[in-house]
């Protein structure tokens, strides 16, 4: 399949540089920003999750409304809506938009979090319900007959689902760092998010997922598609990109200090893996390889995908290049000036990335 990209929804101007307190939906920054990402060419945009933000549902269907061509991936944990309601749910944006919809899995990084939504399961329990969760939607998405399931997490008795997606199915994204996670999404998963980390780490974790795939029994064409996580920061040289990167950590830590950061200063360290992870290779040094920077990292506490690409343009490009080349070929580049960013990388990025691709699949074919 072709490399493709992936943005972030945003619903308002603010920003991880310039925080707008309390700042509620504004659909006219919504509906620029769904179709900034359209116009420049993305492929799919991630609508997050997050116990007090707002229903990824609701804001998929009003970028799908407004927007041509691009898919959304709707975050979805598993212990905020009953699998046949999700099951539905997807089906019916995926029709309403033709096949554009995408749902990305989150079991749970952080037990304060999901305790909010009055989760209380173990980490190691909310992957055994997230297996099943998958299990059901897609039994629920391809079954034409009424079943049942009896199992540790559901059971419900002669489900009918009369709402089926445009095609045969949804595609289904897992991510994480954890034995689990790799088990679940190298069995089941059409697509494995990862975190930005060195081409080294990033190779072995890709390596992992396969094995999964392998052990599971799906042959090497069904394998799950690789996405990867950045945060670019880009200019026109690689001195202007630095020095802009410097700013942007200034902000960060800034916004940290005075409570408006999205992780307070005093927080305890993360829960989960792919987090962990982050922090131990930042504490290896701020760059790794060609231009992957960490101190974004340490200064959100590895909320979230944090690690920075920075340099110029064809630096960028020749960054991702890397990762492609490694098995990636779901790209998500996310900025911190959101819009604008989301736009340069659309200019500047995105149609080198491309062109590139195609000089060389002109050349193998000559």
């Amino acid at each position: 399949m072709p490399t493709e990209f992936i943005s972030v929804t945003f619903p308002n101007a603010s920003t991880e540089l310039n925080p707008i307190p309390n700042a509620g939906i504004d659909p006219e920054f919504l509906i620029r920003y769904a179709r900034s990402l359209d116009d420049y060419e993305f492929n799919y945009t991630l609508v997050p999750y997050d116990s007090s933000s707002f229903d990824p549902f609701t804001i998929g269907a009003t970028i799908l409304s407004v927007t041509k061509h691009i898919k959304v991936i709707i975050a979805l944990r598993p212990n905020t809506l009953y699998p046949t309601v999700a099951a539905k749910a997807l089906a019916t944006l995926d029709q309403l938009s033709s096949g554009r919809v995408v749902v990305h899995f989150i079991a749970g990084g952080s037990d304060a979090e999901q305790a909010k939504e009055g989760d209380f399961l173990t980490k190691d329990q909310r992957y055994g319900r997230l297996e099943e969760y998958i299990r059901i939607l897609r039994r629920a998405w391809e079954s034409a007959e009424p079943f049942d399931w009896d199992s540790q997490y559901y059971r419900f008795k002669q489900f009918s689902n009369k709402v089926h997606p445009s095609t045969s199915s949804i595609p289904v994204s897992v991510g994480g760092s954890s034995d689990e996670a790799y088990r679940i999404g190298g069995s089941l998963a059409d697509i494995f998010g990862l975190w930005g980390e060195p081409l080294k780490e990033t190779k072995e974790q890709i390596d992992r997922i396969y094995a999964e795939a392998a052990k599971a029994g799906r042959p090497d064409t069904d394998r799950p598609r690789i996405w990867v996580t950045f945060r670019p920061i880009i200019a026109e040289t690689d001195d202007l990109a630095w020095a802009k990167a410097h700013r942007t950590l200034d902000a960060l830590n800034t916004h940290r200090a005075n409570g408006q950061g999205k992780v307070p200063a005093n927080a305890p360290p993360p829960q989960n893996i792919g987090s962990q992870r982050l922090l131990d290779i930042a504490a290896r040094g701020e760059v790794q390889d060609r231009a992957l920077w960490y101190p974004t990292v340490t200064a959100t506490n590895a909320r979230g995908a944090s690690t920075a690409l920075v340099g110029s343009h064809q630096t960028i490009v020749d960054s991702i290049l890397d990762y492609i080349d490694l098995g990636a070929d779901l790209i998500s580049v996310r900025g911190y000036d959101n819009l604008n960013d989301a736009i340069d990388y659309g200019r500047y990025v995105l149609p080198k990335v491309r062109g590139t691709l195609q000089a060389r699949d002109s050349h193998s074919s000559a």
